[in-house]
């Protein structure tokens, strides 16, 4: 064992946290530690680092046992020095050894000393075996992966922000390979490719993981145990996400099964007792009776406690069928551009996620089209669009002296303080609660109330900047419901790709400064990038291995010919290309109208109506993907014959 609980239990205040918990972390774990928002999930990692001390039990930890972790509170560090200095900070032994070398060899500049000669080839020998050669490539390596540039390098901490702030002190921390990694949602400062790089980097390392993560995708590909803080209970899982999930859900289904025979076991056996206690013949029996019911183990009635957000996204007016058009958008920062004659469109229906690497100007592009970010050309908004921007920084978004009541009055929402009220406690926020300054608020407490505003506003189109961040992984799966049932369009920024996968029909990239469309959803993309990177790859090596052309001096009438007949081929490929594109927009948009009839509640009242709405739907599905993989086809051939 490296760390861990002995029938632990810790209070917070007058609030149980954990009771009577032993959890043992051993070589090799790779632990997923999960739980509802608020259940003290960031505490209990603060209690096994010794930060806080338990009201019962010990915490052990192996004499030997070393320990990374990483958590919001060291966002309070600052220093002038250069990224790279403070993630090298992980190598202070190496960087001793280094010093005391450098030492002895000054020494011996000036006199011969046999002694000192072999102690500083010795440190020199200690040095090579402590990999102290390739401490800089290594940090510059780990860096780079989180998503930093080589000009970034030798920059000032204290210019960056807390979430590449974040990304420099976990680098440092994998740096110096401690026997246990905890990490507290490592996944919100990272986008989508450093969340790439990490798994794979923690699927080598040689240490134990404990990861606090609200990130299914990110827990299924690295945990092989999962302990779930519930009801001031550990439960441990050996699995990853997937396999606690179906475990879980039998573990409950055969307790209440078990539950409810039991009970049936105990009504049948006090009928008897009611029925034959009074009689001399059977009060023997009946007493038997009573005395094994007073001595059954009895079964609790196990339910599903969790926090029900209760999310409906409403829309008051139907706006036209362009939501919002960008023409030849242009933006820079000092030297760096982040668009470029940028043009895209949204339309009534789009469910739009923007990815790609943090930097490229994802959250510039979304407030480019709030209309909170100044731009070079042109944006134009449709008819009846009312829009909402539900903002990644929190403080950005929130007044902090206000109480979530006056919070939500400001909203322009015309609701009176009892429905505002009843709204909130919709997001768990009842009685006193919301009379709580915004201030005093926890993260996942104030992403709740910025959710509320949006949901208050009625908008037709949502503009959503990281909206999981923060969230239980219970809360993210209710937000992905309600927008999948949300009558209005929506353009969304996340790296967390179970919301993805399930929120978006389009996706966006900022590629080349220009804004790249994929009609179809996040599972469709990934599929589409890896075909087109095995192409690319097969072209590569057909160049690599084809003789060069010889230079030709005459063109022949042969030649002429066979360019005439590539340009007639490439305009009626052009002509296809076209033609199937229209028609992918086509049965987007009768697969959207027939989702959200299949998605109505009323239908399932009639069989024969949602048989033939499913046969629709299952037609118009197989016309879409036939359609798809001729677009995919035709887009290749255009590609070659352009060349």
């Amino acid at each position: 064992m490296l760390i861990g609980f002995q029938n632990v239990t810790f209070e917070f205040g007058a609030r149980v946290i954990v009771e009577d918990a032993t959890w043992h972390i051993q070589p090799g774990d790779r632990i997923g530690l999960i739980g509802y928002n608020g259940t003290g999930k960031s505490t209990l990692l603060k209690v096994l680092v010794g930060e806080y001390t338990p009201s019962k039990g010990t915490v052990e930890k192996g004499k030997d046992t070393t320990i990374g972790y990483l958590h919001q509170d060291l966002l309070s560090f600052d220093t002038q020095d250069s990224i790279l200095e403070v993630a090298m900070g992980a190598f202070e032994k190496i960087k001793q050894l280094e010093k005391e070398i450098e030492e002895l060899g000054k020494i011996l500049e000036t006199k011969e000393d046999e002694a000192l000669l072999t102690a500083y080839t010795d440190k020199l020998h200690e040095l090579e075996i402590a990999g102290g050669y390739t401490i800089h490539h290594r940090t510059e390596e780990v860096l780079q992966g989180l998503g930093f540039q080589n000009a970034d390098l030798n920059r000032p901490y204290k210019e960056f922000s807390g979430g590449w702030r974040m990304r420099v002190l976990l680098a440092k921390m994998i740096l110096q390979q401690p026997d246990v990694l905890l990490l507290d949602e490592p996944t919100n400062h990272l986008d989508l490719p450093s969340i790439e790089w990490l798994e794979k980097y923690l699927k080598h390392y040689q240490g134990s993981v404990v990861i606090v993560s609200h990130d299914k995708f990110f827990l299924n590909r690295m945990v092989n145990k999962i302990v779930e803080l519930y009801q001031q209970q550990l439960h441990v899982y050996v699995g990853d996400f997937d396999f606690y999930e179906q475990e879980k859900a039998m573990r409950i289904e055969l307790q209440q099964k078990a539950y409810e025979n039991q009970q049936d076991y105990i009504r049948q056996q006090e009928r008897f007792i009611e029925r034959f206690r009074s009689k001399a013949s059977k009060a023997a029996a009946a007493q038997s009776a009573i005395k094994r019911l007073d001595k059954i183990d009895r079964i609790e009635n196990i339910s599903l406690e969790r926090p029900n957000m209760k999310i409906n996204f409403q829309v008051d007016k139907q706006p036209g069928k362009i939501i919002c058009e960008l023409k030849e958008i242009n933006k820079t920062f000092g030297n760096s551009v982040i668009l470029q004659n940028a043009t895209a469109e949204i339309n009534r229906g789009d469910k739009i996620a923007l990815i790609g690497a943090n930097g490229k100007g994802k959250s510039t592009l979304l407030r480019i089209v709030a209309g909170s970010e100044s731009f070079k050309g042109l944006r134009n908004w449709g008819h009846n669009v009312e829009e909402s921007f539900y903002a990644q920084h929190q403080l950005e978004a929130l007044n902090l002296n206000n109480t979530i009541l006056e919070e939500m009055k400001e909203c322009g929402s015309n609701k009176n303080e009892l429905e505002l009220r009843s709204l909130l406690g919709c997001f768990l926020f009842s009685g006193d609660d919301t009379d709580k300054k915004i201030r005093l608020l926890s993260g996942g407490e104030k992403a709740r109330v910025a959710l509320a505003k949006v949901i208050v506003s009625r908008s037709n189109f949502l503009l959503l900047d990281e909206p999981t961040n923060h969230l239980d992984m219970h809360s993210v799966e209710l937000l992905a419901d309600a927008l999948n049932k949300y009558e209005g369009s929506y353009l969304l920024v996340s790296h967390d790709r179970f919301f993805i996968s399930k929120t978006a029909n389009k996706i966006w990239e900022i590629v080349d400064q220009e804004i790249k469309e994929f009609k179809g959803s996040y599972q469709e993309w990934v599929e589409w990038n890896e075909r087109m990177a095995k192409q690319s790859s097969g072209k590569k090596e057909i160049k690599k291995d084809a003789t060069p052309p010889t230079k030709q001096t005459v063109t022949n009438k042969k030649d002429v010919s066979t360019n005439t007949q590539q340009k007639k081929e490439l305009i009626q490929v052009q002509k296809k290309f076209q033609q199937t594109e229209a028609l992918l927009e086509l049965l987007n948009e009768k697969k959207l109208a027939l989702e959200m009839s299949l998605a109505h509640p009323d239908l399932y009242k009639d069989p024969a109506k949602f048989s033939e709405l499913e046969k629709a739907y299952t037609s118009i599905q197989n016309e879409w993907i036939t359609a798809q993989q001729q677009y995919e086809q035709l887009f290749e051939k255009l590609m070659e014959l352009d060349t």
